[in-house]
């Protein structure tokens, strides 16, 4: 679904009920949006914040060898 949003002076865009809704934003305590570029396209994701302390160490030195990788390539 495509559908064309208006976005404020200040660069604030409003999503639709339906979208919140269909993401499951709608229903988290702190809804966030994950926001990525590319190719001139702006895609958004349901996002969730976590403590640091509550993600696994294994997770987090893995996460770091791709970021490391990822700047070698």
């Amino acid at each position: 679904m495509a559908i064309a949003i208006p976005i404020s002076k200040r660069g604030t865009v409003a999503i639709p009920p339906e979208m919140r809704k269909r993401l499951g934003v709608d229903q988290l305590q702190n809804p966030m949006l994950l926001v990525e570029e590319r190719d001139g396209k702006l895609y958004l994701e349901p996002a969730a914040a976590i403590p640091v302390r509550d993600i696994p160490k294994s997770t987090l030195q893995s996460w770091i060898k791709e970021d490391e990788k990822e700047m070698t390539d």
